[in-house]
């Protein structure tokens, strides 16, 4: 079984194959009752979770391309499904650095967060964590080379990784101050960011060690599993940006935050 530019062997191709549809087969159903939770969030009164409805969307797009992709083997799928593959991990990582500055802007700058919170704030920054993405396909037309489109697309994950230590260290270190926020409180928004660096962390970096691994498969006969460990953590991304919903949701985490603080 051949991945990109990395020959697998039989073993670890079905293992990835079985991995790829138990991710699908379990993430569409939970992100769909994420999504109908939301709706009857909204129903009560409850001010919608904006950027984690769009980081679902996104999750939707890869899961959905996946399936084609599958069944048309990845050695032999249309460089377009795997464009929209980018597209959709490109506009979840922006998404995900959305959530954590709205998260760090609460607590550090809350007035000004009060009076720029509205819905035209939410569609201009949806429209262009949107926008970002189609740099890489449209990009990717113009550079012929496979090594150069990974290589613009591994910046583009690297860059969120300082965004999302300086939001952890500034949240933390504002909620060290915010004598107003109660205790419950400072635990979610924080949380909300560990998971959001321990998920990145987990499950983009190997992503981009993939990429990494996979040019240098152009040069040398390299070993599949490094590629395969990539592969996994692309698999279970969409699987893992639930969990922010249930951070978010206030009533669903206090209980559990309590017993462990």
């Amino acid at each position: 079984c051949k991945m990109g530019n990395v020959t697998l062997d039989p073993l670890a191709g079905n293992i990835l194959n079985w991995m790829n549809w138990i991710t699908i087969g379990i993430g569409l159903p939970l992100i769909f009752i994420v999504m109908i939770a939301i709706v009857f969030q909204v129903k009560k009164g409850l001010d919608a979770p904006v950027y984690v409805i769009n980081l679902l969307v996104s999750d939707l797009i890869q899961l959905g391309i996946r399936i084609p992709i599958d069944f048309t083997r990845l050695s032999e799928a249309d460089f377009t499904y795997m464009k929209i593959v980018y597209f959709g991990i490109m506009a979840s990582v922006g998404f995900m650095v959305c959530i954590s500055c709205e998260r760090y802007l609460v607590v550090a700058k809350p007035l000004w967060y009060r009076f720029r919170r509205n819905i035209k704030t939410y569609v201009v920054v949806c429209i262009v964590v949107w926008v970002l993405p189609f740099l890489h396909p449209v990009l990717g037309y113009g550079i012929k080379e496979y090594e150069m489109a990974s290589i613009f697309f591994i910046v583009f994950l690297l860059l969120p990784v300082p965004l999302f230590i300086f939001f952890l260290v500034g949240t933390i270190k504002a909620l060290s101050g915010a004598l107003s926020v109660p205790a419950d409180e400072k635990r979610r928004i924080a949380a909300i960011q560990v998971v959001l660096l321990i998920n990145y962390t987990l499950l983009y970096l190997p992503v981009i060690f993939l990429l990494l691994y996979d040019i240098e498969a152009l040069k040398w006969n390299l070993s599949c599993i490094p590629y395969a460990v990539g592969y996994a953590g692309g698999c279970l991304s969409p699987f893992a940006d639930t969990i922010l919903y249930v951070l978010i949701r206030k009533s669903l985490l206090d209980k559990c935050l309590a017993s462990l603080c």
